[in-house]
């Protein structure tokens, strides 16, 4: 089973609080009503809502709200429409609030209370959407944002998932450490979109992380984080001698982190690893990159910042750990053929295998153990038995949902983003590294019109569950507005040869 890290420090906890709002010609009991009713059904959920007492009619009563929402600590707003409401101060209260706000309205319950109790909600929330433009905020407006209390209290649960994602976001710093490899410019991107989202990024020098790393050489922790390894590698663990050099590594990025994470709440890492990291470092770092995305702390390969950016939201949108992978190479016709009964209706363009040398959780994989880098291995050690390549963790992804995201700035620097759900096929790879048979509805159209057309790099955060829904009102919300998915057949891309 795949861990969840919901009570790992380095994601928000989601605090979410609803406050009803009424306009000054409805009674203000209706609105308060069924507030409470709303605050009912979220506790049956588990919801760990806190409901705000004042009811919002005007400017005084904004500040009266925003003062208890201050006191309950409340991250997250529900601007409830229990009757018309007063577009005014009710998008004020969102504005001042500052941080990710939902806004959605109560159905009206029966026939038999449609003259006093009727309560204009759903004309409401059109006059809310103007004021929201006119104040220029991106708050959560559900698809359908009207409903009764069960209704409204699923949409606030879907809405705690977005909330982590944003809240995440705009407290996240991220570290890296070297610049890229030349043969890899792809991933290589303007840090300036970085500071637009609210993320802190600090670039340092890999010799900065060489220092770091030989200064933790006699530290006492190393012991402890051995044998941590070795009762997570338990069978796998096949090379037990470069267990000391990745125990402290391990410690001197988390010590980095602690050190330098400053005026942020979360941390994730952008490293170089290849191809003077081997020969000074005397290891590759694939399965320390994998426990510390085991932790929530996502550690990208190659200096991707975005692409650790990515994983971090991944993780964030599903409380599951997320890996990066190469959209890496076709699945050859006659692994195709041998397994039709695994592939079901996926046509052969619907497939792809999903690699990296060895940095996903070991939660996320079956079979997973210690090994060495084998392209590295061809490059600096040759003819020798496998010492400074040593430091991956192979196998099979487990089979199950998957949803393909990355988050990327041009070069002129604007946000694009992409998001396609599939899963992962039962099918053994037959190949090396982290590594697995990926389907996706209509990928060859989706590689071709998204992924080559918008100049996307080569690295796919994965996420290990259906969260498309989640990323997409999340990344509205952020004001990334290039959102590509894996579009139907009967639905043509901008730019795609209609003639086929």
């Amino acid at each position: 089973m795949i861990n969840n890290l919901s009570h790992f420090k380095n994601i928000p906890e989601v605090k979410p609080g609803i406050v009803a709002v009424s306009r000054d010609c409805f009674p203000q009991s209706l609105s308060e009503g069924r507030r409470k009713k709303v605050v009912e059904e979220c506790n049956k959920l588990g919801i760990p809502i806190v409901e705000i007492n004042t009811v919002v009619e005007n400017e005084k009563d904004v500040m009266k709200a925003l003062d208890e929402l201050k006191q309950s600590e409340v991250n997250a707003l529900i601007v409830y429409l229990g009757n018309f409401g007063p577009e005014g101060p009710e998008t004020l209260l969102a504005q001042k609030f500052g941080g990710p706000t939902m806004f959605v309205a109560a159905a009206e319950e029966t026939e038999d209370n449609l003259i006093l109790g009727r309560g204009d909600a759903f004309c409401g929330m059109l006059n809310a959407s103007y004021n929201i433009g006119l104040r220029g905020l991106r708050p959560y407006i559900p698809e359908y944002p009207v409903g009764m209390p069960c209704e409204v209290a699923a949409m606030i649960s879907e809405f705690q998932d977005i909330a982590r994602v944003i809240l995440g976001v705009k407290q996240l710093k991220i570290f890296s450490f070297g610049p890229r490899p030349q043969d890899f410019y792809a991933c290589n991107a303007p840090i300036k979109p970085l500071f637009d989202l609210g993320v802190e990024i600090m670039e340092n020098s890999e010799l900065d992380l060489f220092e770091s790393y030989n200064n933790h050489a006699d530290d006492k922790r190393i012991p402890e984080v051995i044998k941590q390894i070795e009762e997570e590698l338990g069978e796998g663990n096949k090379y037990p001698g470069i267990l000391p050099r990745l125990a402290q590594y391990e410690l001197t990025l988390i010590d980095w982190m602690e050190k330098y994470i400053g005026a942020s709440k979360y941390a994730v890492f952008a490293n170089k690893c290849w191809p003077a990291f081997q020969t000074q470092f005397k290891f590759v770092p694939c399965y320390v990159n994998s426990r510390f995305a085991s932790r929530g702390i996502p550690i990208s390969c190659e200096t991707d910042i975005y692409g650790a950016l990515s994983e971090y939201i991944i993780t964030c949108a599903s409380t599951l750990p997320a890996t990066l992978l190469d959209i890496n190479n076709t699945v050859p016709a006659d692994m195709y053929n041998n397994n039709r009964d695994k592939v079901k209706d996926y046509k052969p363009t619907d497939l792809f295998m999903g690699f990296h040398c060895g940095n996903t959780p070991k939660s996320c994989m079956r079979n997973a153990s210690m090994n060495f880098q084998r392209i590295m291995h061809s490059l600096l050690e040759p003819d020798k038995e496998p010492d400074i390549t040593r430091g991956t963790l192979e196998g099979n992804i487990r089979p199950g949902e998957i949803t393909l995201f990355r988050l990327q700035s041009t070069a002129d620097c604007k946000l694009r983003s992409y998001v396609a759900e599939g899963e992962v096929l039962d099918i053994d790879s037959k190949s090396f590294g982290s590594i697995g048979v990926f389907a996706v509805r209509e990928m060859a159209r989706f590689y071709r019109y998204v992924l080559i057309e918008k100049r996307f790099p080569h690295h796919s955060g994965v996420g290990f569950k259906h969260i498309g829904k989640i990323l997409f009102a999340a990344m509205k919300m952020l004001g990334v507005d290039d959102i590509s998915f894996n579009q139907p057949v009967n639905m043509l891309y901008e730019g795609e040869n209609p003639f086929k």
